[in-house]
């Protein structure tokens, strides 16, 4: 598979001729990155993951277009596209797998990570697809039974601390990391936390590299 990292959260994945979107959100370039795409990914419902009215714009234009997303992110997409929506929306949850325009999708936790107790917690669904690439939406929640390729590390979020960040990446043991949810930070802010999350997931079998804006990769 070609993983090209687009801005925050949000990665796109071609093979064989499909292309499979994680996370177009309103940090993101969501109609660069869903271009040609024929499934879509949503992890959960934080404007950060799916900029609502851009994602719909885009599935009205292309009534090929797929998109597999936790309940309450389905059920927003399906009232804005009304009769539109058709059959090609799909909730999903924890524990379950699916074939998504010929990507193999496996699905892991639930909900997203604690931010505070005063605020509500709400579904997070991480992706396994092609039993390679894990992206964990806003959850540091480990793959249980499989062994990870490519692990996309959600590097800063309100919800996190460096030491879980690390953590993290040492449970899964991905042979190759890069990062993702990393628009809050800057430059210096990156770089610190690239580097520990480089030195210390190396004795774990993990290279962690930087991912340029739309640089590609082969995984």
């Amino acid at each position: 598979m070609l993983l090209t990292k687009y801005s925050h959260s949000c990665v796109r994945l071609e093979q064989d001729g499909s292309v499979l979107v994680v996370d177009p959100g309103t940090f993101s370039e969501v109609e660069e990155a869903l271009e040609g795409a024929s499934a879509v990914l949503i992890t959960h419902e934080h404007p950060d993951h799916i900029a609502v009215d851009r994602v719909v714009a885009v599935l009205t234009a292309d009534p090929a277009l797929g998109l597999w997303a936790p309940r309450g992110v389905a059920d927003a997409v399906i009232r804005g596209l009304g009769h539109a929506a058709g059959d090609r929306v799909h909730p999903v949850a924890g524990g379950e797998q699916f074939v998504a325009a010929g990507f193999r999708v496996r699905t892991f936790g639930g909900q997203h990570a604690l931010i505070h107790p005063l605020i509500p917690v709400v579904a997070n669904v991480g992706f396994l697809v092609e039993g390679s690439v894990y992206h964990p939406g806003d959850s540091l929640i480990v793959p249980d039974g499989i062994g990870v390729e490519t692990l996309l590390v959600p590097v800063h979020a309100p919800w996190s601390k460096l030491a879980e960040v690390v953590d993290f990446v040492m449970a899964v043991r991905a042979p190759r990391a890069f990062q993702i949810h990393d628009a809050l930070l800057n430059e210096t802010g990156l770089g610190l936390v690239e580097g520990h999350l480089t030195r210390l997931g190396a004795p774990y079998g993990t290279s962690f590299r930087h991912l340029a804006l739309r640089e590609s990769v082969d995984v």
